[in-house]
């Protein structure tokens, strides 16, 4: 096949199902196809027998125009059938047969059906492969990606991966060569590895300005991260256990905001992990969402013994609807631009927090007036209970302050 599914819904492309209604428009396709070919059969074979052609050459000028409205009906019959199939099928299509795309690529997208045919639980006749939407405007980095040996090494390209998940590629197609690994030297056991260094050579350094933790530690990498990589020495150990400010919020106060019912969290851009830390201390499992920018963000979080989740916050979080006691956020809910985008991150948080559970916005930076009015009232429409909310500000340099907002708030029943 020369096309792909590569947008349904939420951006990804799914399964295609049998149905009724695509049964009724193949036969709409089959009639309209046999019907423009009889017209150009007939007009292509129809002879007069009373007038010969070179008799009356004005026949010849009849015959060729209607043969171009007729081919011309066919081209329009055929655009108008590819865009019904389009519909049904609730994709756009990528054109695989343009050049320069990798085999690979069309090997992973182009749809495979079943071994046994059609499901008949669920209609199933083919699997189609998921793949973001936009990475239809990165497709010459996506072919790229896509051009490795099969079976042998991955080229050392995870930044260019990297790239095209903030270009909004995502999810990335799967590949069929192997990772390359870094012997995880000088790992630890549970609890001792949440507050313990980790050699340096456990980590991959490649794509990355800094290649050692003390680089990283001298940098302000986000505003969530300024030495958050010194778990033993820095103010890493010290955070949600002492607080530096009032809108440092203590763990063991929120715990009990939740009635003892906090057993599994999700903390929204989470740095190099201590939150989850504190968490693990306090036997709740936290599922931490980062990428790796600037830094090694998911390799030192696993090697905290935590759970990474490699994951833009562009992507519909791959959870079930309230799963969720707690979750935690801080300026990863920063999102620029058009105030929808923060509306749609929102809607998927409060999708994956229980009824009764807690949303905890630690630290939020409050650039400017409008940005804090308008998160405000975001947050009002939700209907969220005010557990606890402090606005305050905090000293940055000589003669500077900023606006932070820190808040508790917990998810109402809706009916």
């Amino acid at each position: 096949m020369g096309s792909v599914s590569l947008k349904i819904g939420d951006g990804t492309a799914r399964f295609k199902r049998a149905s009724v209604c695509s049964s009724a428009v193949n036969l709409m396709m089959l009639f309209s196809v046999i019907t423009t070919n009889l017209f150009a059969f007939y007009a292509f074979t129809y002879h007069p027998t009373t007038i010969t052609l070179h008799q009356n050459p004005k026949n010849i000028a009849v015959i060729s125009e209607k043969v171009s409205l007729i081919l011309k009906e066919i081209e329009s019959s055929q655009k108008k059938l590819a865009q019904m199939e389009k519909e049904i099928l609730g994709y756009e299509s990528l054109d695989l047969l343009r050049p320069n795309i990798a085999n690979e690529l069309k090997e992973f997208l182009n749809p495979h059906r079943l071994p046994l045919g059609k499901d008949s639980r669920t209609g199933i006749t083919e699997m189609v492969a998921s793949v973001g939407h936009s990475c239809e405007k990165s497709v010459d980095l996506l072919s790229q990606f896509m051009g490795y040996k099969v079976y042998g090494l991955c080229p050392d390209d995870w930044s260019l991966g990297q790239k095209l998940i903030l270009q909004g590629c995502e999810p990335l197609p799967r590949r069929r060569c192997f990772a390359k690994t870094v012997p995880k030297v000088g790992l630890q056991p549970l609890p001792v590895s949440l507050w313990k260094n980790v050699s340096e050579k456990a980590f991959s350094w490649s794509g990355l300005g800094c290649k050692s933790f003390a680089c990283l530690n001298s940098k302000k990498l986000n505003r969530d991260c300024a030495g958050c990589f010194d778990i033993v020495n820095g103010y890493e150990n010290q955070r949600y256990v002492k607080a530096r400010s009032k809108n440092d919020f203590l763990m063991e106060d929120v715990l009990a905001m939740g009635n003892g019912g906090i057993r599994i969290g999700f903390d929204i851009g989470g740095g190099s992990g201590t939150f989850g830390a504190r968490m693990a201390e306090r036997n709740v499992t936290v599922v931490t969402v980062t990428l790796n920018v600037d830094a090694p963000f998911n390799e030192f979080i696993a090697s905290r013994g935590l759970f990474p989740l490699y994951l833009s916050l562009d992507n519909r979080f791959p959870f079930y609807d309230n799963v969720f006691d707690l979750v935690h956020v801080a300026n990863g809910l920063d999102i620029e631009g058009k105030p929808e985008k923060l509306e749609f991150l929102m809607f998927d948080i409060d999708r994956v927090l229980r009824a009764g559970g807690l949303f905890w916005l630690d630290n939020f930076y409050c650039s400017a007036d409008d940005k804090k009015r308008d998160l405000t009232r975001l947050i009002e429409r939700f209907g969220y209970k005010k557990l606890k909310w402090i606005v305050g500000e905090k000293a940055n340099g000589p003669g500077k302050s900023e606006v932070y907002l820190s808040a508790v708030l917990q998810k109402p029943v809706r009916t």
